[in-house]
């Protein structure tokens, strides 16, 4: 199951990142919270875009080939991180789409990082 779940999430982690990548202004105004962030600064969304991308495609490495886990722990401690930071957002109030941020962040990174550990009886690198 944790294979599925590192596939169904390595979807949308690598469409946000190249959307991020490629049309980071279309991402910035439509992202609901984000222009709540700051200016747009290309840059930095490429940057991030980046991240993204990278995380996705190591979890599709890990639904593709059960071995290739520490990928998707390397992956996923990325999309861990930036959910911790936007659940301490939540928590000290400081974000005004919440249940966006809880459902759409807080929650697939906490599911990526369960999908990332191989299962029992997997094969380990």
């Amino acid at each position: 199951m944790r294979r599925q779940i590192a596939a169904i999430l390595a979807i949308p982690a690598v469409l946000n990142g190249l959307a991020m990548l490629v049309a980071g202004p279309l991402w910035y105004h439509n992202v609901p919270g984000v222009t709540d962030t700051g200016p747009f600064n290309p840059h930095f969304v490429q940057d991030v875009g980046a991240a993204f991308l990278v995380a996705g495609l190591a979890l599709a490495a890990r639904a593709w080939r059960p071995r290739y886990w520490p990928a998707a722990v390397a992956g996923a401690g990325f999309l861990a991180a930036h959910g911790l930071i936007h659940l301490v957002l939540i928590v000290s109030g400081h974000v005004h789409h919440a249940v966006f941020d809880l459902l759409a962040v807080v929650l697939p990174s906490a599911l990526a990082l369960y999908s990332a550990f191989p299962n029992k009886g997997e094969q380990y690198a």
